[in-house]
């Protein structure tokens, strides 16, 4: 397959942060990095629609003197059609690190992840958008 060549005009000084941050990111060149750019916004636009499915990473960073885990593992069961696995892994004496990999509609995929994240006794918790990886080029 063929590609399209595209121009366009930037500022210089954008043009140059532009450059820092395709080095530090560690492409080899400004298409590359161009393209992972449109694919991020493919991949946001598919989690604005509902029933579009998509798949997430919901990471959180708990105590396990709550005895969260179990709470989570039973939140967990109730939506297992959308949760496809997860990680657990002890940081310290206290604290935990668990990785919760959803797929499913948009909608119901949000909405489980933030349920995770907003239990008692969670110190820190992020949904990660993804894709299935269906609708990229």
């Amino acid at each position: 397959m063929g590609k399209v060549r595209v121009s366009f005009s930037l500022d210089p000084d954008l043009m140059e942060r532009f450059d820092r941050w395709i080095r530090h990111r560690g492409y080899t060149n400004r298409s590359e990095a161009f393209r992972d750019m449109v694919r991020e916004c493919q991949v946001e636009e598919a989690w604005t629609r509902a029933n579009h499915e998509v798949a997430a990473a919901v990471v959180l960073v708990y105590s396990h003197a709550h005895l969260l885990s179990r709470h989570l593992i039973e939140e967990e069961h109730r939506h297992h059609r959308w949760v496809l696995a997860r990680t657990h892994v002890h940081l310290d004496e206290e604290n935990c690190l668990e990785v919760v990999l959803l797929r499913g509609p948009a909608k119901e995929v949000a909405r489980l992840g933030h349920r995770l994240i907003s239990r008692t006794g969670v110190k820190f918790g992020r949904l990660v958008p993804a894709t299935t990886g269906k609708d990229l080029i």
